[in-house]
């Protein structure tokens, strides 16, 4: 019955996301004295996760709900900047790149936060503290 729940596939997408996207800021900030080097990142997952479904839309949970989507196709292209603010063609900005850092690090200890407390609820709801 309850084989696979969905909190715990949410919340292992998220981490999942925020362990890509921190490896892109990793990448571009290593990256930021390259010549030519143009910036990479995904979108947030909160665009990513609502972008799965059309407005007004259900979301299925399972295969085979009825009349919604499964939310399986998480869309995590990479994306590039195009022009480069230096001279030397390279859009790395170190601050910005800090700053997506920091959201990262806040998703993913969210994430952790969700998997946590579910598995307390599930704990609990079973008897074993």
């Amino acid at each position: 019955m309850f084989t696979k729940l969905n909190v715990f596939t949410l919340a292992n997408a998220m981490a999942t996301h925020a362990g890509t996207r921190q490896a892109l800021v990793s990448q571009n900030i290593a990256n930021a004295d390259t010549p030519g080097y143009h910036a990479k990142d995904i979108k947030p997952f909160s665009e990513v996760f609502d972008d799965n479904t059309q407005p007004g839309e259900m979301r299925a949970s399972r295969s085979n709900h009825l009349n919604g989507s499964s939310g399986q196709g998480t869309d995590w292209t990479v994306s590039t900047t195009e022009a480069g603010n230096d001279p030397n063609d390279n859009s790395v900005s170190i601050e910005s790149e800090i700053l997506k850092g920091v959201e990262v690090k806040r998703q993913h200890d969210k994430a952790l936060a969700i998997y946590k407390s579910s598995m307390n609820i599930l704990r609990t709801s079973l008897g074993r503290n």
